[in-house]
């Protein structure tokens, strides 16, 4: 993918097709369409205000990225994101934000930092009052900020994705006290080797990161979610 490629993936996403296909990408991935449920031409472009034809486009995208199957003469049916795709995808996640925080210990502005370091604070202070939805929100932002302060919107665009693609088992993985605790305090480890410009402490953090919240899941029986 190139720098055209993201632009165009960016603005696409305010096209009417954009608008139609990451709504329904949406909704696959929170789960509102289960796997192996057919997907309407007519009723999604009732509910969403559309004709068939943006919608028509949005399935054969959707099928690209392996959320539907198309068969002929039958329709369009979720496919959705199976146990064995959410390995991969924390794998994955655990390499790239890995090298995001490296390239954010070069990068990350003042302003960025701030708002790393008030993100973290907010967290430890939801914590105490046992505020499980705000941690998960703020677990988000988290994310976002060090996805942006790595300076790469190739990167950047990659790892939201994948952010995306396991939005409900990620909620699952906040949905305990013990995890989200231990989740700040990685968080807070990863901005400090940022803050100190130690990019090898903050890629090997970060890595971890990824890889202790899927072992927190398999251990918890999360995993079954996609099963």
């Amino acid at each position: 993918m190139n720098d055209y490629d993201v632009r165009k993936d960016v603005s696409d996403k305010y096209s009417l097709r954009g608008r139609v296909f990451h709504k329904i990408r949406d909704d696959i991935l929170n789960g509102k369409y289960k796997e192996g449920e057919e997907l309407k031409e007519v009723t999604i472009g009732e509910e969403l205000g559309v004709s068939r034809t943006p919608v028509r486009e949005a399935l054969r995208q959707l099928e690209l990225e392996g959320l539907v199957q198309i068969i002929p003469n039958r329709g369009a049916f979720v496919t959705g994101i199976q146990a064995k795709d959410v390995q991969d995808i924390y794998m994955i996640r655990s390499k790239l934000e890995g090298l995001c925080a490296r390239w954010a210990c070069e990068h990350i502005s003042k302003e960025q930092m701030d708002q790393m370091e008030e993100n973290v604070y907010l967290a430890e202070f939801h914590a105490k009052k046992g505020n499980l939805t705000q941690m998960a929100e703020l677990d988000n932002q988290f994310h976002r900020i060090l996805y942006a302060s790595c300076d790469s919107k190739m990167l950047e665009h990659l790892l939201i994705d994948y952010h995306q693609y396991v939005y409900r088992i990620r909620k699952k993985t906040l949905s305990t006290l013990e995890r989200a605790n231990a989740s700040n305090e990685e968080h807070r480890a990863i901005m400090n080797a940022i803050k100190e410009n130690n990019p090898d402490l903050a890629e090997q953090l970060a890595d971890q990161h990824m890889k202790n919240a899927y072992a927190n899941m398999v251990k918890n029986g999360l995993y079954d979610l996609y099963k």
